[in-house]
């Protein structure tokens, strides 16, 4: 379970760099602040990106998150019980799996139909927030504590 922790710790690192990097302004995967909104926003007229303060408070989110594995995992020292851990790592893994299952609903498609956002969303960002969260979710479920 240790190798699971850092895959999802690693992904979701990756993901907590991107946020940070739009949060500065950054504009990739587009050439500008709508294309950009377009790709990784998507609701329907975006044409800027989020603020700065939306970008970094989803990032320090993420933030936490990332470490989250890693201290179920006991690969470093924490203050909290593993009960605590796994059940906020359960917790964390439902959120994901929301979201994962959210991107494939007539709703979602409707609130965030800009392409190449709802795209990109079906075919990359949703399933990944499924296997996030199914990886929380085990990492939750094997190392609670009998």
């Amino acid at each position: 379970m240790t190798l699971l922790a850092f895959i999802l710790s690693f992904v979701l690192l990756i993901i907590t760099t991107l946020h940070v990097y739009w949060g500065i302004g950054g504009i990739w995967p587009g050439t500008d602040q709508a294309s950009c909104a377009r790709a990784v926003v998507g609701f329907r007229g975006v044409d800027e990106m989020p603020s700065t303060f939306a970008s970094f408070a989803v990032a320090a989110c993420l933030a936490l998150a990332t470490l989250w594995p890693l201290a179920l995992a006991g690969v470093f020292a924490t203050p909290f019980q593993r009960e605590g851990l796994a059940a906020t790592a359960l917790l964390i893994g439902l959120v994901f799996l929301g979201r994962g299952i959210a991107g494939f609903t007539p709703w979602w498609r409707r609130l965030a139909p800009e392409q190449p956002f709802a795209r990109l969303d079906q075919r990359f960002y949703s399933p990944l927030c499924l296997v996030i969260g199914l990886g929380f979710a085990i990492l939750a479920i094997t190392e609670f504590p009998a």
